[in-house]
């Protein structure tokens, strides 16, 4: 049997799910920067530097997830099963994002703006965490058994790695919120998110090198891949010259290609976790040979077929809105009439 059309569609999950981590990643790294303001001015300037593009990025997650039902129904069935406290949880915390950067303007109170500002950081904080918590899990792999079946009493939230990953998501969103900050701000604020980078971008390089140590020897199954594909390094090698590239361009006060080159980065390491992982979606830690992959998990030829000249005729329309939105809206962030 050809099994072509799975493969496009391990890669297209891929597209999606990186493009929601490049394009959300940033959104979520300016609500974790946003205690960093000083004034009301300043809050509402950082809210406003992605106010025209949060719920247009998230689309790319409802896109994905769609996507996933569709193509591999068991692997999204699995996936929700294991996870759903943690989904449940980053789903309130996407709805406390939308309300908190609707609601915050609409009352001067101060007690009330300081609730929705602390729902804003927190909400951020909580769901970029738990989208890496996820992935560090996804790499420990789940108890599922031949009839897959998942022993929840042999799953442990408690574990080191699922926790470093997490915190890998965080460092990752603050250092590419801090950049776009940077390249949609001026002044005194700009100045400010200016140091901030290099914290954030530290403190990204130090949670980096700690999750790669972490994988290598706790999941050597990691590069597999790249031993039998060697031309995958080439990947590997984009991730570290991006990651490189990102303190000369801030040196240089070139925003631009520093935001280009956190996208390279986020874009690299999402990459690598495909690489990591194929051809499984969710690794069985009981026995890697009852993991689901994109052969035993997947819809038949021809719903994979039908949903390709779907995904076709559709996946132009939200690149287009995408760059059309950006495009509006590039420049540095200013308050007016119909700012929030």
């Amino acid at each position: 049997m050809d099994y072509s059309l799975n493969f496009i569609w391990f890669i297209l999950l891929g597209i999606l799910l990186t493009g929601y981590g490049i394009l959300d990643g940033f959104d979520l790294g300016v609500g974790i920067l946003h205690p960093i303001a000083k004034t009301d001015e300043e809050r509402r300037l950082i809210i406003n530097s992605i106010g025209p593009l949060w719920d247009g990025n998230e689309v790319w997650l409802v896109t994905f997830a769609g996507a996933l039902f569709a193509a591999f129904p068991d692997v999204y069935a699995m996936a929700f099963s294991s996870f759903y406290t943690n989904l449940m949880i980053i789903l309130c915390a996407l709805i406390f994002r939308a309300v908190s950067i609707e609601f915050r303007s609409k009352h001067p109170a101060k007690i009330w703006r300081q609730f929705w500002d602390a729902c804003f950081f927190l909400s951020s904080l909580s769901a970029s965490f738990l989208f890496g918590y996820i992935v560090g899990q996804l790499f420990l792999g789940l108890p599922i058994d031949a009839q897959l079946e998942l022993h929840k009493e042999k799953m442990s939230f408690l574990e080191f790695y699922p926790v470093i990953t997490g915190l890998l998501a965080v460092a990752t969103c603050a250092m590419h919120g801090s950049i776009f900050l940077y390249l949609k701000t001026e002044g005194e604020l700009q100045e400010r998110i200016h140091n901030y980078i290099w914290h954030t971008y530290g403190l990204f390089v130090v949670v980096y090198m700690l999750t790669t140590i972490f994988t290598l020897t706790q999941i050597p199954s990691a590069t597999e891949n790249l031993k039998h594909y060697p031309w995958l390094w080439s990947v590997v090698l984009v991730n570290i010259l991006a990651i490189g590239n990102i303190p000369r361009t801030i040196f240089l006060k070139q925003p631009g290609y520093a935001f280009l080159s956190s996208v390279a980065t986020i874009g690299a390491l999402a990459a690598l976790f495909g690489i990591a992982i194929f051809p499984n979606l969710i690794v069985s830690s009981i026995d890697p040979s009852l993991s689901l992959n994109i052969y035993n998990a997947s819809s038949s030829q021809g719903t994979l077929k039908t949903m390709l000249f779907i995904a076709v005729l559709g996946l132009p329309f939200v690149l287009s809105y995408t760059v059309i939105v950006y495009w509006v809206f590039h420049g540095k962030v200013a308050l007016g009439k119909f700012s929030y």
